[in-house]
């Protein structure tokens, strides 16, 4: 059912998409659909949940990869905007719904943020104690680096970052940017 309102809801909008128009889609009696969900906030909350949970299956591979933490890092920066961006355009109407209603959203992000968190906290570890960054307070920094990309999510997504680079110049730039806030050592400088 939280696929077939998903599509509904990336095809007609969420406003214009009725809890009568999933129960038909899915198959689904009324009744049975008002068995799961109160409301169809609660079937949208629940789309955006399933988007996340895609989102944080992502991040969770790249941190299982034997690799060192400064390219750890920034594949998980890579791989949290890319897949925003992904689900955000796969979900046509759903991505104006997805800016207008971004505290909604933000309420069902609360643990993918905890999630994402503890990935970024368990990579800062991971290169202090390697001598691959110079960071005083690992939690700190984890909620800087967390919220830095928080923040940048809507323009990427809209591209109105860094238009005129090509992707390799760009994250680059991204690069310099994250290793020197980090206070990466020399050792691993090839990476840029």
């Amino acid at each position: 059912m939280i696929d077939v309102a998903r599509q509904l809801f990336a095809k007609k909008g969420v406003d214009d998409t009725t809890m009568n128009d999933i129960a038909v889609a899915s198959k689904k009696g009324r009744r049975t659909l008002y068995t799961y969900f109160k409301s169809k906030e609660d079937i949208y909350m629940a789309v955006v949940e399933t988007e996340l949970e895609m989102l944080s299956d992502a991040m969770e591979k790249v941190a299982q990869k034997d690799i060192a933490p400064d390219e750890k890092i920034l594949q998980l920066i890579e791989t949290h905007l890319d897949t925003i961006k992904m689900v955000v355009y796969r979900n046509g109407t759903l991505r104006a719904g997805f800016f207008r209603d971004i505290w909604r959203v933000e309420a069902v992000r609360k643990n993918f943020d905890r999630k994402e968190m503890q990935l970024f906290r368990q990579v800062l570890a991971e290169g202090k104690e390697k001598g691959i960054f110079d960071i005083d307070n690992i939690d700190i920094v984890t909620d800087i680096l967390h919220y830095c990309i928080k923040g940048i999510e809507t323009p990427y997504i809209r591209g109105q970052i860094g238009e005129e680079l090509d992707d390799e110049t760009g994250w680059a730039y991204v690069a310099k940017i994250v290793f020197g806030a980090l206070g990466r050592k020399e050792q691993n400088k090839n990476l840029i």
